[in-house]
């Protein structure tokens, strides 16, 4: 799987994780390593490590690997890990896009595009699952027969902090546990991945793009997932974020809503992804 930025540049991929993860998932010694990593006592430790200040001395070496330009970020200093990977960016570093004729990214992530049809399961490298499997309510997913499917990779470089895409109301958030898995998408030629992951998604009541589900997916250790309590939101506002863990989010259309920009269909229909930046335009309402 390629990753493209929205000039159709192709993006360079640092495959040291690739290679990790191929290890885990295809090697027997990698998946005995990897029922011990998923076991929750050991997520567990792993998540008290990254909230403690001996985490710190991995914070520069990952910044100078991943090349990431902390002008852009508010705090300069951070207590632990996560303090740092939960980091906030400066406003004008992502500008919100506010005309609402215009569909917007709710987090900086590689994209996919996928159309929903009845009956039908959404692949992504090998694992197949429907979405009726995906939210545990088979009702639900029907109503979005014919809809549009987005799904938003995070990887450990990117900006963990995610934002609602409309102006609206919010349902109460239904919580999925799982067991932890990656969701590098090199993991998915070995073992189902969504099915396995603990999520949480809400029925967002949008003013301009109707009824949308807005599901986070956590990750192999810790993966936590920190959303705010509100039950009314507006267009950019945070929704929450992501502790240590590469992260996803799907979002879901019902039938005739949104267009999505051909570029990121391209790349889809090609099995590749969309680099894209939290709030930027990635469709128009239909």
């Amino acid at each position: 799987m390629r990753i493209f930025d929205r000039s159709g540049q192709e993006l360079i991929v640092n495959q040291r994780q690739n290679q990790l993860l191929k290890f885990l998932y295809s090697h027997f010694l990698g998946r005995c390593a990897l029922k011990v990593l998923t076991l929750p006592f050991i997520t567990h430790i792993g998540g008290c490590y990254m909230n403690s200040r001996f985490s710190k001395r991995k914070i520069q070496p990952f910044i100078q690997q991943n090349q990431i330009d902390m002008s852009q970020y508010e705090k300069q200093e951070y207590s632990c890990y996560n303090d740092f990977f939960t980091r906030k960016i400066k406003k004008e570093a992502r500008p919100i896009c506010m005309e609402h004729d215009l569909l917007i990214a709710p987090a900086d992530s590689k994209l996919t595009y996928y159309p929903i049809h009845q009956d039908t399961c959404l692949t992504i490298k090998d694992t197949v699952y429907s979405l009726s499997d995906l939210l545990k309510n088979q009702s639900l997913a029907q109503e979005y027969d014919g809809g549009t499917c987005l799904i938003f990779r995070l990887t450990v470089d990117d900006y963990h902090r995610y934002c609602y895409i409309d102006d609206g109301t919010k349902e109460q958030d239904i919580y999925i546990p799982g067991i932890f898995h990656t969701v590098n998408p090199v993991a998915n030629d070995y073992y189902p991945i969504y099915k396995q992951n603990s999520r949480s998604y809400s029925l967002l009541h949008t003013q301009h793009f109707g009824d949308v589900i807005y599901m986070e997916v956590g990750a192999m250790m810790v993966g936590k997932i920190v959303n705010h309590s509100k039950t009314s939101f507006q267009r950019g506002e945070e929704k929450g974020y992501f502790e240590f863990g590469g992260s996803t989010i799907v979002v879901l259309f019902k039938k005739d809503i949104v267009v999505i920009d051909e570029d990121i269909i391209k790349n889809s229909q090609n099995n590749d992804e969309t680099r894209v930046l939290m709030g930027e335009k990635i469709g128009i309402k239909r």
